[in-house]
C-alpha cells in the first residue's frame, strides 16, 4: 500500500495554468503505476491521465490532450499533471491513484487513492 496526498489545486482563470503534486509515501512507489482523475459535481469520476512505474507509457483522456502533461519524479516520489490552457469544464476535483498493475485508465483497476485536490477554473 502506498499513501498518497495530492496538492497543487487552487482558483485560476481560463487560460491559466496549475501543476498538480502527488507525493507518495510507503511501499516504493517506484514500482507503482499512477493516475490522475477527476470528478465534478454530479458526475461521475473519470480519467484524466496515466503513466507507467518507468514513465515511459502514458495515456491522456481527448479532453486534455495536448493540454496537459503527466510525468514522474522516483527519487521524490511524486507524480505530476501539469495542465495548461484551462477551461472552465476542467473543474473538479482531482485524484492520484496508484496501483501495481498497470497504468489503465479505469478508477476500478486502482486500490490506491489521495483525498483530492479542488481545482476551479472562472471564466
Amino acid at each position: 500500500q502506498v499513501q498518497l496526498v495530492e496538492s497543487g489545486g487552487g482558483l485560476v482563470q481560463a487560460g491559466g495554468s496549475l501543476r498538480l503534486s502527488c507525493a507518495a509515501s510507503g511501499r516504493t512507489f517506484s514500482r507503482y503505476c499512477a493516475g490522475w482523475f477527476r470528478q465534478a459535481p454530479g458526475k461521475e469520476r473519470e480519467f484524466v491521465a496515466s503513466i507507467s512505474w518507468t514513465g515511459v507509457s502514458t495515456y491522456y483522456a481527448d479532453s486534455v490532450k495536448g493540454r496537459s502533461t503527466i510525468s514522474r519524479d522516483n527519487a521524490k516520489n511524486t507524480v505530476y499533471l501539469q495542465m495548461n490552457s484551462l477551461k472552465p469544464e476542467d473543474t473538479a476535483v482531482y485524484y492520484c491513484a496508484a496501483d501495481l498493475r498497470s497504468n489503465s485508465l479505469r478508477p476500478s483497476d486502482y486500490a490506491n487513492w489521495g483525498q483530492g485536490t479542488q481545482v476551479t477554473v472562472s471564466s
